[in-house]
Order: structure tokens, then C-alpha cells, then sequence
């Protein structure tokens, strides 16, 4: 059947038959488009004040007749394109107004995956004018796409044929190309501060990288407001579809957390898995999950965070399940309603309530054995892992990656005069960590609340490094840790500029130390033990004094240092 597609409100029985006799021309296989049939279209398109397009596929038979208005063309649903890069169908239509091909037009080039787009003039008298066409450019061009001007549509011989096939051979796979499933784009929006939002792109890469996926692009955009819609505006997400699917992406992750409309809004116009900074943490998290405690945190988390999602929006999270953002302990809960999901909630709560109590029981008998506790803590990857491995000559994974210990690590570290410590390595903190798993972690992250002296790991060759101490500091403050004695210690001078680490060691009374080597890890032993032991005996006399004097030392209580 001869259809016609597109804006067809308003034509009488004649044009709708003169636009259908498009369907009997013919383009020769070799050529863009023939002088016969631009003409035709670009007479028609006069005669009716409106563009005119055809779709035509690789032997010249036209696929599909498309009218539009004045101003521009309403391509029909096309369907999945065919295995390949290519649909196999080029656009050929016109313009009235002498304008070239527009952003519309490009932007149908590659989200449809078109073989080529050329737009011809309709000049006053229903002749063929200018002519423009364009086509996609390979994965590493720099460029999506190639715009080139036609001197004249009867003198262009151009053999398309050749050239298509040319094409498409730049677009095969190879065997190093990534799977469209692992590769994602990363996205940050700003309104004022380029600098930080450039920094903490560049993390969220690193979080992509550590949850298994392959950033192929990173897109900062500079607002004056946010979009409450989509966050980066209708012409911004449009540009990013087109981004994904030419480096052959499925994934779109946001710097920002998004609501659950903007999570909604983004996946139903994309049709792409679509991330937030949130999710990508929690999904590292459920990676690294390994005890019982650690799994039930991290699903008490995700359920906090995908509850008021569920409700709102079953088409875009059913695109996360079982991929990255949607894994872990509480993967199968994205298909609960809201009243089992409450009642899950509600048993784990339970469960970690118990095991806060245990860890509170653990905390309080060391405390009645007079055991020290030393908690490391830092900004993630600063090197705490590998200092604790160096200090207790333990074997605990320490991984170049974001998060890479989880569940807190403890060690028993003995120092001369049979004084012991125990020395816990934590979670790492991270910018904008996410709230729910803040609250999750509770009795985890209370081992810092807990601790006698906390040793504040910096990695002092990263230029964010005082941002970090910001950071990890913030976090204490929020955790009740705030007032715990702590000793800031430089990590990997070996690796930075002496005259920041001396700057920053006298600034902060920095212990510089590299966990790697093993540089100044002694003397940082040795102030950790006049700190904790200093403060230990100034306690016993304050207590023996408050009692006349005549309160003897609890069982176990070290011997004060010198």
C-alpha cells in the first residue's frame, strides 16, 4: 500500500495522489539521488508550501513517502534497525526557506542510524537549488557527523554505493571494542563551579571503573538552573542519546542524585540504563559486601533508596535490573510492592540492631580490658588498607580501586612494654555519600565514634587532598566523631612534591609516611603510642584523684609511655 507518513491534516485527494506517485520513482544504486526525482519533490513541495521527503533504501526503491509543514518533517517509526550499524535507508527531502540541514535533521542521521541525510533546496519556481547531505562518522573522528555542500544535484555522480560500503566498513567491530552493555557516558551539570564539577566527574569515572563498566565519554554542562525535568534540558539529553548510541554507549550516568520523575523522565525519552551517583555507589558496595553485616547494609540501603522509585517509574528500573546499579543483596526487591518491601526493611533493621549490639558488647569488653582502639579512617583509596597491612604485617585487600575495603578490619598491634592497641581499618568516605548508606553503616561507621585517636589518612600526592580532609572530616563531625584526638597522616610522599609535604606535615602536624615502602611508618607507631598511652594515664590519675587516691588501676590498664 502506497502511504503517506507525516503531517498528511490538510491535503485534498489530488496531492495526496501526486505525493504517492513518489513511490514509482527510482534512484539508480549508484547515485545519492537522482536530478528526476529531487525535481519532482521539490516541485511538490512548492506547489504545497510544505517539505517533502522520501525514504529510499540501498537498490533506490523508495521505502516510505513522508510530508511535513512549512518548517520540518515528521519522520515515521522506522522499528529496530537491522543487525549492523546501518539501517540501510537514506533521507532525501526539502527545504523552502534556503535553510541547510538542521539540528533536527542531524540528529535523525544518527539516532535512526540512516545511511545519509541531503536536504535540497525548493527554489521559487520549483527547481532543485542547493543541496547538502551528511552521513555518520566512525568512533574516534572526533566528530558524530559530516555535513557537505552540493554544488548541483544534476552534476553530482558521486557513487553512493561505494561509499556506503567504504562506511560501514569503519564501523565493524574489532575484538578490543567495549560491549555497549559495559560502556557508559558520564554526565555532571554545574551551575557556577566548572573547576569542582570537572574534579568530581573525574571521580565518577572512577567509580564507573570500579563497578565494571567503561567510560567511553564525559559531557560537563554549565546551567544558570537546573532543568526540574530532566536536569540538563530537552536539546541537552537529545545530544547525549546521540553521543551514546555513535560511541555504541547503553549507559548514562549522572554526577547528581536524580529524583524519581527525573529518573523516570531520562529513561523513557533515552531508552538507555540510566545511573545516578547514588546508585553507582551503592551498586560498588554491593560488590564489596562480603560478611553478613556488610549485606544486610548495603540491601537496607538500596531498598531505603529504590522504594519511593518503585511506584513511580516500573519501565525505567526495570532497565537496571540485573546490571550495574541494580545488583547486590536487594537486586530481587525491585519487583516487591511497597508493603513486603516495608516489611523486609523492617527485618534487617532488626537483624543489624542485633549485631549492633554484639559489636557494642565487643567494644564494651575492651574497654573493661583497658584494650586501646585506633581507628584509620580517610577519604577511599587514600592508602588505609595498605597501611594497616604494613603496621600489622596483615594480609587485608588493598586494591587501586574505590571502596576496595568494605567491612571494617581489626588487628591487634603490640608495642614494647606488652602494651597492646587495637587497630581498625573503615569504610573509605567519598563527596556526596549517599545519606541512606551513611545511615546503614551506623554501627560500622561507629567504630570511629568509638575509637581512643584516629589516624586521618591523606594521600598526599592527590591535588584534592585538603578537599578530601574537608570531606572525611565533615563526615566525623556528622557521626559524632568530631572530638576524637586524631593524628593526620600523609600517605605516599614518596610519590608527591616535598615542598607540599613538608608544608602540609607542618601545617597539620603531619606524620609523612609511605604504606608502600614502609617510609616513616615508625615514627608514626611510635606517636601513636605516646597519644593513646599519654591519654590512657592521664585518665587513671584523673580517676585515682577524683577518688582520694585510693582507686587502683582497672585490670589490664598499660603502663603510661616514659
Amino acid at each position: 500500500m502506497e502511504e503517506l507518513f507525516g503531517n498528511k491534516e490538510g491535503l485534498k485527494p489530488s496531492e495526496n495522489k501526486a505525493l504517492q506517485g513518489l513511490y514509482h520513482r527510482r534512484v539508480p544504486a549508484d547515485r545519492w539521488v537522482s536530478p528526476e526525482l529531487a525535481r519532482r519533490m521539490t516541485e511538490l513541495s512548492r506547489a504545497l508550501n510544505r517539505q517533502v521527503g522520501v525514504l529510499v533504501d540501498r537498490l533506490g526503491v523508495v521505502d516510505k513517502v513522508v510530508v511535513g509543514d512549512a518548517h520540518q518533517l515528521f519522520i515515521p517509526d522506522l522499528g529496530r534497525h537491522r543487525a549492523g550499524r546501518f539501517r540501510g535507508l537514506r533521507l532525501l527531502h526539502t527545504h523552502l526557506r534556503g535553510e541547510g540541514l538542521s539540528k533536527d535533521d542531524l540528529t535523525d542521521l544518527a539516532l535512526l542510524r540512516l545511511d545519509g541525510v541531503v536536504v535540497v533546496q525548493a527554489k521559487g519556481d520549483g527547481l532543485p537549488g542547493a543541496t547538502e547531505f551528511a552521513h555518520l562518522l566512525p568512533p574516534g573522528s572526533g566528530d558524530i557527523w559530516r555535513v557537505e555542500p552540493v554544488a548541483d544535484v544534476h552534476a553530482w555522480h558521486d557513487d553512493f554505493s561505494a561509499f556506503i560500503k567504504g562506511l560501514e566498513a569503519q564501523f565493524k567491530p574489532t575484538t578490543r571494542q567495549v560491549d555497549p552493555k559495559d560502556a557508559a557516558v558520564c554526565v555532571s551539570i554545574t551551575v557556577g563551579n566548572p573547576h569542582g564539577a570537572r574534579r568530581s566527574l573525574e571521580e565518577l569515572e572512577r567509580l564507573a571503573d570500579t563497578a565494571g563498566l567503561r567510560v567511553v565519554d564525559r559531557v560537563l554542562q554549565v546551567r544558570r538552573e537546573l532543568d526540574g525535568r530532566t536536569l540538563v534540558g530537552q536539546g541537552k539529553l537529545k545530544e547525549l542519546v546521540v553521543r551514546c548510541m555513535h560511541l555504541g554507549a547503553e549507559n548514562l550516568i549522572f554526577d547528581q542524585e536524580l529524583s524519581p520523575s527525573q529518573l523516570r523522565n531520562i529513561a523513557t525519552e533515552t531508552d538507555l540504563r540510566v545511573l545516578d551517583r547514588t546508585q553507582l555507589i551503592l551498586d560498588i558496595f554491593a560488590q564489596r559486601a562480603t560478611t553478613r553485616e556488610g549485606k544486610l547494609q548495603v540491601e537496607l540501603a538500596q531498598l531505603r533508596y529504590r522504594r519511593p522509585r518503585l511506584a513511580l517509574m516500573p519501565t525505567a528500573m526495570s532497565r537496571l535490573t540485573g546490571g550495574i546499579g541494580g545488583r547486590g543483596p536487594g537486586e530481587t526487591k525491585l519487583e516487591i510492592n511497597r508493603r513486603r518491601a516495608d516489611e523486609r526493611e523492617h527485618r534487617i533493621e532488626a537483624h543489624l540492631r542485633e549485631i549492633a549490639d554484639q559489636r557494642s558488647m565487643r567494644r564494651d569488653r575492651r574497654k573493661r580490658v583497658g584494650l586501646p582502639l585506633v581507628a584509620i579512617v580517610g577519604y577511599t583509596n587514600a592508602g588505609k588498607s595498605t597501611l594497616l597491612n604494613r603496621m600489622t604485617n596483615a594480609a587485608v585487600d588493598a586494591e587501586d580501586k574505590l571502596f576496595a575495603t568494605l567491612d571494617p578490619t581489626s588487628r591487634r598491634l603490640r608495642f614494647p612494654e606488652e602494651r597492646e592497641i587495637v587497630l581498625t581499618d573503615t569504610v573509605g568516605f567519598i563527596r556526596n555519600l549517599p545519606k541512606d548508606l551513611v545511615h546503614a553503616f551506623r554501627s560500622t561507621l561507629d567504630e570511629s565514634v568509638e575509637a581512643d585517636l584516629l589516624l586521618l589518612v591523606l594521600n598526599a600526592a592527590d591535588e584534592e587532598a585538603l578537599f578530601h580532609k574537608h570531606t572525611v572530616e565533615h563526615t566525623l563531625d556528622e557521626l559524632g566523631a568530631g572530638e576524637v584526638p586524631r593524628i593526620v597522616v600523609l600517605n605516599q610522599v614518596d610519590r608527591a612534591d616535598p615542598e607540599r609535604v613538608a608544608s602540609l606535615a607542618h601545617e597539620y602536624d603531619a606524620e609523612c609516611v609511605s604504606a608502600w615502602t614502609g617510609e616513616g611508618t615508625d615514627a608514626l607507631l611510635g606517636r601513636i603510642e605516646r597519644e593513646v598511652f599519654r591519654a590512657r594515664a592521664a585518665e587513671a590519675h584523673a580517676a585515682r584523684e577524683a577518688a582520694g587516691g585510693e582507686a587502683p588501676e582497672p585490670a589490664g590498664q598499660p603502663v603510661p609511655a616514659g
